[in-house]
Protein backbone atom coordinates (compact mmCIF):
# COMPACT_ATOMS: atom_id res chain seq x y z
CA UNK A 1 0.00 0.00 0.00
CA UNK A 2 1.64 3.28 -0.35
CA UNK A 3 2.23 5.43 2.24
CA UNK A 4 0.24 8.90 3.00
CA UNK A 5 3.26 11.00 1.84
CA UNK A 6 3.14 8.68 -0.94
CA UNK A 7 -0.31 9.26 -1.64
CA UNK A 8 -0.28 13.24 -1.30
CA UNK A 9 2.67 13.75 -3.76
CA UNK A 10 0.97 12.19 -6.29
CA UNK A 11 -1.96 13.48 -5.40
CA UNK A 12 -0.51 17.15 -5.77
CA UNK A 13 1.35 16.45 -8.55
CA UNK A 14 -2.01 15.48 -10.68
CA UNK A 15 -3.71 18.57 -9.32
CA UNK A 16 -1.31 20.85 -10.43
CA UNK A 17 -1.57 19.36 -14.04
CA UNK A 18 -5.37 19.07 -14.65
CA UNK A 19 -5.28 21.40 -17.11
CA UNK A 20 -2.14 19.89 -19.15
CA UNK A 21 -3.93 16.60 -18.75
CA UNK A 22 -7.03 18.08 -20.28
CA UNK A 23 -5.10 19.69 -23.20
CA UNK A 24 -3.07 16.48 -24.11
CA UNK A 25 -6.67 14.59 -24.21
CA UNK A 26 -8.07 16.97 -26.64
CA UNK A 27 -5.50 17.11 -28.78
CA UNK A 28 -5.62 13.62 -29.30
CA UNK A 29 -9.30 13.72 -30.17
CA UNK A 30 -9.08 16.32 -32.58
CA UNK A 31 -6.98 14.11 -34.91
CA UNK A 32 -8.74 11.63 -36.51
CA UNK A 33 -8.15 7.61 -36.58
CA UNK A 34 -11.20 6.20 -37.80
CA UNK A 35 -10.76 1.87 -38.30
CA UNK A 36 -11.40 1.54 -41.10
CA UNK A 37 -9.64 3.07 -43.33
CA UNK A 38 -6.94 2.56 -40.85
CA UNK A 39 -5.11 5.55 -41.45
CA UNK A 40 -3.84 5.71 -38.22
CA UNK A 41 0.33 6.81 -38.72
CA UNK A 42 -0.74 10.41 -38.04
CA UNK A 43 -2.41 9.88 -34.82
CA UNK A 44 0.49 7.88 -33.33
CA UNK A 45 2.91 10.80 -34.73
CA UNK A 46 1.02 13.55 -33.03
CA UNK A 47 0.43 11.22 -29.99
CA UNK A 48 4.08 10.72 -29.74
CA UNK A 49 5.06 14.29 -30.02
CA UNK A 50 2.68 15.43 -26.87
CA UNK A 51 4.05 12.54 -25.39
CA UNK A 52 7.83 13.34 -25.88
CA UNK A 53 6.28 17.22 -24.36
CA UNK A 54 5.60 16.03 -20.97
CA UNK A 55 9.55 14.15 -21.06
CA UNK A 56 8.78 10.82 -22.41
CA UNK A 57 11.19 8.74 -24.62
CA UNK A 58 8.78 7.59 -27.20
CA UNK A 59 9.17 4.27 -29.69
CA UNK A 60 8.10 4.24 -32.58
CA UNK A 61 7.63 0.57 -34.06
CA UNK A 62 5.59 0.98 -37.64
CA UNK A 63 4.16 -2.48 -39.02
CA UNK A 64 5.07 -3.00 -42.59
CA UNK A 65 2.80 -2.49 -45.30
CA UNK A 66 2.58 -5.58 -46.71
CA UNK A 67 1.01 -6.65 -42.88
CA UNK A 68 -0.84 -3.16 -43.22
CA UNK A 69 -2.63 -4.55 -46.22
CA UNK A 70 -3.27 -8.20 -45.06
CA UNK A 71 -5.06 -6.67 -42.61
CA UNK A 72 -7.08 -3.86 -44.49
CA UNK A 73 -4.92 -1.39 -42.59
CA UNK A 74 -3.34 1.60 -44.13
CA UNK A 75 -1.13 2.45 -41.69
CA UNK A 76 -0.18 1.81 -38.44
CA UNK A 77 2.61 2.54 -36.01
CA UNK A 78 2.80 1.48 -32.19
CA UNK A 79 3.94 3.19 -29.62
CA UNK A 80 6.31 2.12 -26.82
CA UNK A 81 7.39 3.96 -23.26
CA UNK A 82 9.57 2.03 -20.78
CA UNK A 83 10.32 3.89 -17.40
CA UNK A 84 12.90 1.79 -15.22
CA UNK A 85 13.09 2.35 -12.06
CA UNK A 86 14.90 0.40 -9.42
CA UNK A 87 16.64 -2.58 -9.52
CA UNK A 88 13.97 -6.09 -9.50
CA UNK A 89 10.45 -5.84 -9.54
CA UNK A 90 7.99 -6.57 -12.12
CA UNK A 91 7.23 -5.21 -15.42
CA UNK A 92 3.63 -3.55 -15.48
CA UNK A 93 2.71 -2.73 -18.64
CA UNK A 94 -0.84 -0.40 -19.66
CA UNK A 95 -2.52 -0.69 -23.06
CA UNK A 96 -4.86 1.96 -24.69
CA UNK A 97 -5.85 2.06 -28.33
CA UNK A 98 -6.18 4.95 -30.07
CA UNK A 99 -8.04 3.97 -33.62
CA UNK A 100 -11.87 4.34 -33.56
CA UNK A 101 -14.83 3.24 -35.20
CA UNK A 102 -16.32 6.03 -38.10
CA UNK A 103 -18.40 8.79 -36.16
CA UNK A 104 -22.11 8.32 -37.55
CA UNK A 105 -25.12 10.13 -37.49
CA UNK A 106 -26.59 12.22 -34.42
CA UNK A 107 -23.91 14.12 -33.46
CA UNK A 108 -24.60 16.88 -31.65
CA UNK A 109 -21.64 17.86 -30.90
CA UNK A 110 -18.14 18.30 -33.38
CA UNK A 111 -16.47 14.45 -33.43
CA UNK A 112 -13.54 15.77 -33.39
CA UNK A 113 -13.78 19.41 -31.79
CA UNK A 114 -13.35 17.69 -28.41
CA UNK A 115 -15.96 20.56 -27.10
CA UNK A 116 -16.27 20.62 -23.09
CA UNK A 117 -19.73 21.02 -21.69
CA UNK A 118 -20.91 21.20 -18.17
CA UNK A 119 -17.38 19.21 -17.74
CA UNK A 120 -17.52 16.62 -20.02
CA UNK A 121 -15.95 16.16 -23.15
CA UNK A 122 -17.65 15.22 -26.19
CA UNK A 123 -15.60 13.45 -28.89
CA UNK A 124 -15.07 10.03 -30.97
CA UNK A 125 -12.32 8.18 -29.20
CA UNK A 126 -12.92 10.53 -26.25
CA UNK A 127 -14.06 7.51 -23.76
CA UNK A 128 -12.61 4.28 -26.07
CA UNK A 129 -10.07 4.48 -25.74
CA UNK A 130 -8.43 7.84 -26.17
CA UNK A 131 -8.87 8.76 -22.76
CA UNK A 132 -6.60 6.44 -21.41
CA UNK A 133 -3.27 7.48 -23.34
CA UNK A 134 -3.93 10.12 -20.80
CA UNK A 135 -4.68 8.08 -17.83
CA UNK A 136 -1.55 5.90 -18.18
CA UNK A 137 0.92 8.76 -19.24
CA UNK A 138 -0.39 10.92 -16.81
CA UNK A 139 -0.09 8.37 -13.78
CA UNK A 140 3.59 7.44 -15.16
CA UNK A 141 4.55 11.05 -15.28
CA UNK A 142 3.15 11.17 -11.47
CA UNK A 143 5.21 8.35 -10.50
CA UNK A 144 8.19 9.98 -12.09
CA UNK A 145 7.74 13.26 -10.37
CA UNK A 146 7.02 11.27 -6.99
CA UNK A 147 10.35 9.57 -7.81
CA UNK A 148 12.56 12.51 -8.38
CA UNK A 149 11.21 13.89 -5.15
CA UNK A 150 12.48 11.12 -3.37
CA UNK A 151 9.13 10.66 -1.82
CA UNK A 152 8.94 6.89 -3.14
CA UNK A 153 11.43 4.24 -4.78
CA UNK A 154 9.78 1.66 -6.61
CA UNK A 155 11.39 -1.63 -8.22
CA UNK A 156 10.52 -2.61 -11.39
CA UNK A 157 9.61 -1.21 -14.61
CA UNK A 158 6.24 0.81 -16.56
CA UNK A 159 5.43 0.20 -20.17
CA UNK A 160 3.05 2.24 -21.95
CA UNK A 161 1.34 0.60 -25.36
CA UNK A 162 -0.58 3.00 -27.24
CA UNK A 163 -1.74 1.03 -30.41
CA UNK A 164 -3.87 1.43 -33.53
CA UNK A 165 -6.04 -1.66 -34.28
CA UNK A 166 -8.21 -2.69 -31.68
CA UNK A 167 -11.23 -1.78 -33.51
CA UNK A 168 -10.17 -4.46 -36.26
CA UNK A 169 -8.68 -7.58 -34.01
CA UNK A 170 -5.50 -6.36 -31.98
CA UNK A 171 -3.89 -8.45 -34.35
CA UNK A 172 -0.97 -5.67 -35.56
CA UNK A 173 -1.51 -4.47 -32.00
CA UNK A 174 -0.42 -6.03 -28.66
CA UNK A 175 -0.27 -9.25 -30.43
CA UNK A 176 2.26 -7.57 -32.82
CA UNK A 177 4.21 -6.32 -30.08
CA UNK A 178 4.27 -9.36 -28.25
CA UNK A 179 4.90 -11.88 -31.00
CA UNK A 180 7.92 -9.96 -32.24
CA UNK A 181 9.67 -9.86 -28.99
CA UNK A 182 9.27 -5.91 -27.66
CA UNK A 183 7.00 -6.50 -24.63
CA UNK A 184 7.26 -8.88 -22.29
CA UNK A 185 5.84 -7.43 -19.09
CA UNK A 186 4.52 -9.86 -16.22
CA UNK A 187 1.02 -7.85 -15.82
CA UNK A 188 -0.68 -5.71 -17.98
CA UNK A 189 -3.75 -2.91 -17.62
CA UNK A 190 -5.72 -2.55 -20.55
CA UNK A 191 -7.99 0.42 -21.26
CA UNK A 192 -11.59 0.21 -19.19
CA UNK A 193 -13.63 2.23 -16.56
CA UNK A 194 -13.12 3.60 -13.31
CA UNK A 195 -15.83 1.84 -11.57
CA UNK A 196 -15.54 -1.35 -12.25
CA UNK A 197 -12.29 -3.90 -12.51
CA UNK A 198 -12.88 -6.23 -15.29
CA UNK A 199 -11.34 -9.41 -15.14
CA UNK A 200 -12.89 -11.24 -18.34
CA UNK A 201 -14.56 -10.88 -21.25
CA UNK A 202 -16.51 -12.24 -23.77
CA UNK A 203 -14.81 -13.73 -27.68
CA UNK A 204 -16.19 -13.00 -30.99
CA UNK A 205 -16.48 -14.74 -34.28
CA UNK A 206 -17.46 -12.77 -37.39
CA UNK A 207 -18.21 -14.88 -40.45
CA UNK A 208 -18.82 -13.66 -43.98
CA UNK A 209 -21.11 -15.80 -45.63
CA UNK A 210 -21.59 -15.56 -49.16
CA UNK A 211 -24.69 -16.88 -51.64
CA UNK A 212 -23.65 -16.78 -54.90
CA UNK A 213 -26.85 -17.72 -57.26
CA UNK A 214 -27.43 -17.05 -61.21
CA UNK A 215 -28.55 -13.58 -62.49
CA UNK A 216 -31.47 -13.58 -64.63
CA UNK A 217 -33.98 -10.61 -65.86
CA UNK A 218 -36.38 -9.72 -63.54
CA UNK A 219 -39.27 -10.11 -66.41
CA UNK A 220 -37.85 -13.90 -66.69
CA UNK A 221 -36.63 -14.82 -63.23
CA UNK A 222 -37.32 -18.33 -64.01
CA UNK A 223 -34.12 -17.72 -65.59
CA UNK A 224 -31.99 -17.43 -62.83
CA UNK A 225 -31.77 -18.50 -59.36
CA UNK A 226 -32.07 -16.23 -56.85
CA UNK A 227 -29.45 -15.45 -54.15
CA UNK A 228 -31.22 -13.20 -52.16
CA UNK A 229 -33.67 -15.34 -51.64
CA UNK A 230 -31.40 -18.29 -50.76
CA UNK A 231 -29.70 -15.78 -48.12
CA UNK A 232 -33.03 -14.67 -46.65
CA UNK A 233 -33.76 -18.61 -45.73
CA UNK A 234 -30.37 -18.97 -44.11
CA UNK A 235 -30.89 -15.51 -42.15
CA UNK A 236 -33.97 -16.75 -40.80
CA UNK A 237 -32.50 -20.32 -39.66
CA UNK A 238 -29.90 -18.29 -38.36
CA UNK A 239 -32.36 -15.72 -35.93
CA UNK A 240 -33.93 -18.98 -34.96
CA UNK A 241 -30.48 -20.38 -33.69
CA UNK A 242 -29.94 -16.79 -31.91
CA UNK A 243 -33.29 -17.37 -29.95
CA UNK A 244 -31.51 -20.57 -28.64
CA UNK A 245 -28.55 -18.65 -27.30
CA UNK A 246 -30.37 -17.14 -24.56
CA UNK A 247 -30.45 -20.60 -22.69
CA UNK A 248 -26.69 -20.97 -22.42
CA UNK A 249 -25.90 -18.59 -19.56
CA UNK A 250 -22.43 -17.61 -18.55
CA UNK A 251 -20.98 -18.03 -14.80
CA UNK A 252 -19.58 -14.78 -14.87
CA UNK A 253 -20.63 -11.68 -13.36
CA UNK A 254 -21.53 -9.07 -15.51
CA UNK A 255 -21.37 -11.34 -18.62
CA UNK A 256 -25.44 -12.59 -19.77
CA UNK A 257 -25.55 -14.73 -22.47
CA UNK A 258 -23.98 -15.33 -26.10
CA UNK A 259 -25.54 -13.34 -28.55
CA UNK A 260 -25.75 -13.28 -32.69
CA UNK A 261 -26.44 -10.12 -34.92
CA UNK A 262 -26.26 -9.83 -38.82
CA UNK A 263 -24.69 -6.46 -38.88
CA UNK A 264 -23.45 -6.25 -43.10
CA UNK A 265 -25.65 -7.08 -46.07
CA UNK A 266 -25.06 -6.40 -49.76
CA UNK A 267 -25.82 -7.70 -52.77
CA UNK A 268 -27.71 -7.92 -56.38
CA UNK A 269 -27.44 -5.76 -59.05
CA UNK A 270 -30.04 -4.12 -60.33
CA UNK A 271 -33.75 -3.53 -59.34
CA UNK A 272 -34.69 -5.55 -62.38
CA UNK A 273 -32.27 -8.23 -62.46
CA UNK A 274 -32.38 -11.22 -60.30
CA UNK A 275 -29.21 -11.04 -57.67
CA UNK A 276 -26.73 -13.52 -58.77
CA UNK A 277 -24.74 -12.60 -55.42
CA UNK A 278 -25.49 -11.58 -51.53
CA UNK A 279 -22.59 -11.39 -48.69
CA UNK A 280 -23.38 -10.90 -45.17
CA UNK A 281 -21.43 -10.81 -42.13
CA UNK A 282 -22.45 -12.26 -39.15
CA UNK A 283 -21.01 -11.37 -35.31
CA UNK A 284 -21.42 -14.27 -32.63
CA UNK A 285 -19.94 -13.26 -29.50
CA UNK A 286 -19.03 -16.29 -27.06
CA UNK A 287 -18.70 -16.56 -23.96
CA UNK A 288 -15.91 -17.28 -21.54
CA UNK A 289 -17.61 -20.69 -20.53
CA UNK A 290 -18.05 -22.03 -24.18
CA UNK A 291 -15.40 -23.51 -26.89
CA UNK A 292 -14.98 -21.25 -29.73
CA UNK A 293 -13.97 -24.12 -31.96
CA UNK A 294 -17.31 -25.68 -30.87
CA UNK A 295 -19.48 -22.11 -31.37
CA UNK A 296 -17.59 -21.61 -34.88
CA UNK A 297 -18.71 -25.33 -35.87
CA UNK A 298 -22.59 -25.31 -34.58
CA UNK A 299 -22.63 -21.74 -36.30
CA UNK A 300 -21.38 -23.45 -39.94
CA UNK A 301 -23.59 -26.39 -39.77
CA UNK A 302 -26.96 -24.15 -39.27
CA UNK A 303 -25.61 -22.23 -42.14
CA UNK A 304 -24.45 -25.39 -44.63
CA UNK A 305 -27.60 -27.42 -43.52
CA UNK A 306 -30.12 -24.64 -44.98
CA UNK A 307 -27.94 -24.03 -48.48
CA UNK A 308 -28.95 -27.76 -48.92
CA UNK A 309 -32.33 -26.52 -49.53
CA UNK A 310 -31.25 -24.82 -52.27
CA UNK A 311 -30.18 -26.65 -55.37
CA UNK A 312 -27.65 -24.65 -57.51
CA UNK A 313 -26.99 -22.20 -54.77
CA UNK A 314 -23.33 -22.23 -53.92
CA UNK A 315 -22.42 -21.17 -50.10
CA UNK A 316 -19.22 -20.18 -48.58
CA UNK A 317 -18.67 -19.12 -45.16
CA UNK A 318 -15.09 -17.40 -43.97
CA UNK A 319 -13.57 -16.51 -40.92
CA UNK A 320 -13.07 -12.66 -40.94
CA UNK A 321 -12.38 -13.02 -37.37
CA UNK A 322 -11.70 -14.87 -33.83
CA UNK A 323 -11.15 -13.56 -30.67
CA UNK A 324 -11.33 -15.64 -27.98
CA UNK A 325 -12.72 -14.82 -24.70
CA UNK A 326 -10.49 -12.91 -22.22
CA UNK A 327 -10.66 -15.10 -18.81
CA UNK A 328 -9.21 -14.84 -15.49
CA UNK A 329 -5.36 -16.25 -14.94
CA UNK A 330 -3.75 -16.70 -11.83
CA UNK A 331 -1.52 -13.37 -10.76
CA UNK A 332 -4.67 -11.22 -11.75
CA UNK A 333 -5.70 -11.38 -8.03
CA UNK A 334 -2.46 -8.53 -8.05
CA UNK A 335 -3.60 -6.55 -10.03
CA UNK A 336 -7.27 -6.43 -8.27
CA UNK A 337 -6.07 -6.00 -5.21
CA UNK A 338 -4.07 -2.90 -6.09
CA UNK A 339 -6.42 -1.29 -8.18
CA UNK A 340 -9.25 -2.44 -5.85
CA UNK A 341 -6.89 -0.72 -2.59
CA UNK A 342 -6.47 2.38 -4.49
CA UNK A 343 -9.85 3.16 -5.64
CA UNK A 344 -11.00 2.75 -2.37
CA UNK A 345 -8.77 5.56 -1.33
CA UNK A 346 -9.27 7.86 -4.57
CA UNK A 347 -12.78 7.16 -5.18
CA UNK A 348 -13.99 6.40 -1.34
CA UNK A 349 -16.10 3.32 -3.09
CA UNK A 350 -15.47 0.02 -3.46
CA UNK A 351 -14.73 -1.05 -7.46
CA UNK A 352 -15.94 -4.56 -7.79
CA UNK A 353 -13.80 -7.45 -10.28
CA UNK A 354 -16.55 -8.06 -12.82
CA UNK A 355 -17.03 -9.06 -16.76
CA UNK A 356 -18.11 -7.42 -20.17
CA UNK A 357 -20.09 -8.85 -23.16
CA UNK A 358 -17.66 -6.75 -25.51
CA UNK A 359 -14.24 -7.85 -26.78
CA UNK A 360 -11.05 -6.11 -26.43
CA UNK A 361 -7.26 -6.13 -26.71
CA UNK A 362 -6.69 -7.46 -23.03
CA UNK A 363 -7.07 -11.20 -24.73
CA UNK A 364 -3.79 -10.29 -26.51
CA UNK A 365 -1.55 -10.53 -23.17
CA UNK A 366 -4.02 -12.79 -21.28
CA UNK A 367 -3.54 -15.26 -24.23
CA UNK A 368 0.54 -14.68 -23.67
CA UNK A 369 0.15 -16.17 -20.33
CA UNK A 370 0.08 -12.36 -18.65
CA UNK A 371 -2.16 -11.83 -15.96
CA UNK A 372 -4.46 -8.87 -17.33
CA UNK A 373 -7.04 -6.48 -16.10
CA UNK A 374 -9.03 -3.52 -17.67
CA UNK A 375 -8.68 -0.29 -15.79
CA UNK A 376 -8.96 3.62 -16.49
CA UNK A 377 -11.35 6.74 -17.29
CA UNK A 378 -14.70 6.48 -17.01
CA UNK A 379 -18.11 5.76 -16.34
CA UNK A 380 -19.80 2.23 -14.88
CA UNK A 381 -20.76 1.16 -18.28
CA UNK A 382 -20.52 1.89 -22.53
CA UNK A 383 -23.45 3.21 -22.80
CA UNK A 384 -23.00 5.84 -20.26
CA UNK A 385 -19.96 7.28 -21.86
CA UNK A 386 -21.90 6.70 -25.88
CA UNK A 387 -19.04 4.72 -26.75
CA UNK A 388 -19.62 3.95 -30.44
CA UNK A 389 -22.47 6.04 -30.40
CA UNK A 390 -22.86 9.85 -31.38
CA UNK A 391 -22.37 12.00 -28.68
CA UNK A 392 -19.26 9.91 -27.16
CA UNK A 393 -18.22 11.84 -23.86
CA UNK A 394 -15.96 11.57 -20.75
CA UNK A 395 -16.38 13.62 -17.44
CA UNK A 396 -13.40 14.78 -17.00
CA UNK A 397 -13.68 13.80 -12.98
CA UNK A 398 -13.89 10.43 -13.99
CA UNK A 399 -10.45 11.27 -16.03
CA UNK A 400 -8.63 12.98 -12.91
CA UNK A 401 -9.91 10.03 -10.49
CA UNK A 402 -8.93 7.00 -12.53
CA UNK A 403 -5.19 8.55 -13.18
CA UNK A 404 -4.93 8.87 -9.19
CA UNK A 405 -6.18 5.33 -9.04
CA UNK A 406 -3.33 3.91 -11.64
CA UNK A 407 -0.85 6.20 -10.17
CA UNK A 408 -1.18 4.68 -6.78
CA UNK A 409 -1.63 1.13 -8.19
CA UNK A 410 2.22 2.05 -9.67
CA UNK A 411 3.69 2.45 -5.99
CA UNK A 412 1.26 -0.26 -5.20
CA UNK A 413 2.86 -3.10 -7.34
CA UNK A 414 6.24 -2.05 -7.56
CA UNK A 415 6.74 -2.55 -4.11
CA UNK A 416 6.83 -6.00 -4.91
CA UNK A 417 4.36 -8.84 -4.48
CA UNK A 418 2.81 -9.39 -0.73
Amino acid sequence: MPSDTERRAIHDFLVAHRDAQTRFLAELVKVPSDNPPGDCAPHAARAAELLEGLGFKVERHAVPESVLRAHGMQSCVNLVIRERFGAGGPTVACNAHGDVVAPGLGWTHDPYSAEIVDGRMYGRGVAVSKSDFATYAYALAALKAAVAAGVTKPSGTVELHFTYDEETGGELGPKWLIDHGVTRPQFAISAGFSYGIVTAHNGCLHLEVEVVGKSGHAARPETGIDALEAANAILSELYAYRKTLAATRSSVPGIVSPTLVVGLISGGINTNVVPDNVKFRIDRRIVPDENPAEAERALRAIIADAAKQWPGVRVDARRVLLAEPFAPLPGQERLVGAIARSARTVLGVDVEPHGVPLYTDARHYSAAGIPTVLYGAGPRTLEEAKGHRADENLVLTDLYAATEVVALSFVDLLQGAE
